[in-house]
């Protein structure tokens, strides 16, 4: 299909500021940001993190609201070789809030990006939408970044990781209970293989792959498990192995140096209940599950710091429930943790705005960028000294932000 033409947004920028009861700490409002990405004034690399923002479903709320008339979905671009760090938005690269907020992979080389298109929009069903299946590839050595071109997964495209040498895309199907295998190829996709691992109402959700980039995990979001696959080039094989994991799995993800797998999500109940993080050793011949770290309620994501000693886990705390709910809440929660051995612990949480979607590390390991639905916002938190900081600063995004990756 030939691609549809981008448009990317006009910058304004407003001075910095104070934040009233929040003493020397920035507070910088950027309500649409640059064209040209200041590292590119200064010669240095760029480093991403990539907001992907949902126009088309809003839950803010409390419950999900389908607009038929919505503008375009966009994606923002931060770069953080610079702090604060410099933000492009680009147009009409759809994306959805349906699915985990691992919706987006960055290629280790900095090039390339892919986003999963998960929906789209149908008048004719009882949901007023049905699964896609399309993923956009993005060209990140242009200035603005673009999209060139697309591939093909199964129905529902949610969480997606590249292979560690960049030549695989695995994309877990939510609506086709399969995982996708796509081979990359320049600024091309080609599908190679689906591999079948459950039902399509057991919601294949994410998938997250070793460093050495030999196997992977896979969520099974309402069976409440993990399976495991194997990758020997560009053959993937699902192993019979199961790993029981805390309540529905969501977000996965592998340690940096390829011990544990984390995996979080929220179990059965009404709603309030304090929620847990599955640590999976794989370090025997038998990946299994070791413990279990409490993190408070709904975990919607997590992130790890490129050197794997932080993990924050992105908590809704009842945001994104309906006003009418008794455990309602006005604020998500970002949880911290720490690495100690063979499991993390809890060292610090931070209260953030409603219904928190994705959060990351910046590529510099200190910074981290969450997204709040609810504000269509940006919130920037800062580690120092074991404890999460709110730096003040907040950048708008057109768009309810959904689905986020940090670069290299």
């Amino acid at each position: 299909m030939p691609t549809p033409p981008l448009r990317t947004d006009d910058l304004r920028r407003n001075r910095a500021r104070r934040r009233p009861g929040i003493p020397g700490l920035l507070a910088c409002w950027i309500p649409m940001t640059l064209l040209a990405a200041a590292a590119s004034l200064t010669g240095a690399t760029p480093r991403w993190v990539i907001s992907a923002n949902e126009s088309k479903i809003d839950l803010s709320t409390g419950t999900r609201r389908v607009l038929m008339d919505a503008p375009p979905d966009t994606v923002s671009f931060l770069d953080f070789a610079v702090f604060p760090p410099s933000v492009i938005h680009v147009t009409n690269i759809s994306n959805t809030v349906l699915g985990p907020p691992s919706n987006v992979a960055i290629r280790r080389d900095g090039r390339l990006a892919l986003i999963a298109d998960s929906i789209q929009l149908d008048p004719s069903s009882t949901n007023k939408f049905r699964p896609a299946r399309r993923i956009h590839v993005i060209d990140l050595t242009t200035t603005p970044p673009r999209r060139v071109g697309e591939g093909e997964a199964g129905e529902q495209p949610s969480g997606l990781s590249i292979t560690p040498d960049g030549r695989l895309a695995l994309v877990a199907n939510r609506a086709g209970g399969t995982v996708s295998v796509l081979k990359i190829d320049g600024f091309a996709l080609r599908p190679l293989k689906e591999i079948p691992l459950a039902g399509p109402a057991d919601e294949v959700s994410d998938v997250a792959i070793t460093p050495d980039g030999r196997r992977a995990f896979v969520s099974i979001r309402e069976k409440s498990h993990l399976r495991e696959l194997r990758i020997e080039g560009e053959s993937v094989t699902a192993t019979d192995r199961k790993i029981s994991t805390y309540g529905r799995p969501y977000r996965v993800l592998v340690t940096p140096d390829g011990t544990l797998a984390l995996t979080a999500g929220e179990g059965s109940g009404s709603g309030g209940d304090t929620d847990a993080l599955t640590v999976v050793d794989l370090t025997g011949q038998l990946p299994h599950s070791r413990d279990y770290v409490a993190l408070g309620s709904a975990p919607e994501s997590l992130e790890l710091s490129p050197d794997g000693r932080w993990l924050i886990a992105v908590l809704m705390n009842g945001s994104h429930l309906p006003p009418s709910d008794p455990v309602r809440s006005e604020h998500g929660r970002i949880a911290l943790l720490e690495r100690v051995g063979r499991s993390f612990q809890l060292r610090h949480s931070l209260d953030v705005g409603r219904v928190p979607e994705g959060g990351v590390f910046a590529p510099d390991g200190r910074h981290v960028v969450v997204q709040c639905h609810a504000e269509q916002r940006l919130w920037i938190l800062e580690v120092k000294g074991g404890r999460l900081h709110d730096t003040g600063l907040r950048i708008a995004v057109p768009g309810n932000p959904s689905g986020m990756r940090a670069g290299p």
